[in-house]
């Protein structure tokens, strides 16, 4: 085992940098202002410290204990961004029902083991609730189903 944690490690390292980059950017392209007349760029370079400032307590104590970085398994986040690839090419051209049937198939297969018994109610399920929320309490004008032909 390696004398880091380097799961850890780079989670800090992360962090921390994307709190460097908010407070620079604050600083460079922001009126600070003073303490009792705050301008604009006060309150990002704020969080941008801070957010860096806990990025380096997660870090520094993973310097001191074992630890490795565990696989990387791409099915999940692959399957997120195809499904919202596929509710974009389908909403429009089939509406609002197939496309969630077809974000909620895609998505699925983010799982090792898909399920079809609990995907078929999973899909009508949210189907309905999407029809319930923005037809009938919203009262958007969405296509539920349109046929392109």
């Amino acid at each position: 085992m390696a004398r880091l944690d380097s799961r850890d490690a780079l989670a800090g390292a992360l962090i921390t940098g994307t709190g460097a980059f908010f407070a620079i950017y604050a600083v460079s392209n922001y009126q600070l202002g003073t303490i009792q007349r705050m301008g604009t760029g006060m309150f990002p370079l704020g969080v941008g410290l801070v957010l860096a400032i806990l990025g380096l307590l997660v870090m520094i104590p993973a310097f001191f204990r074992s630890g490795h970085l565990p696989a990387v398994d791409v099915r999940a986040p692959l399957a997120v961004l195809l499904s919202i690839a596929v509710f974009a090419l389908l909403v429009s051209p089939f509406g609002l029902v197939p496309a969630i049937f077809g974000v909620t198939i895609v998505s699925s297969f983010g799982e090792k083991k898909v399920n079809l018994k609990s995907l078929i109610p999973l899909c009508i399920c949210l189907s309905g609730l999407a029809y319930v929320v923005f037809r009938l309490a919203l009262n958007l004008p969405m296509n539920m189903f349109a046929w392109p032909f």
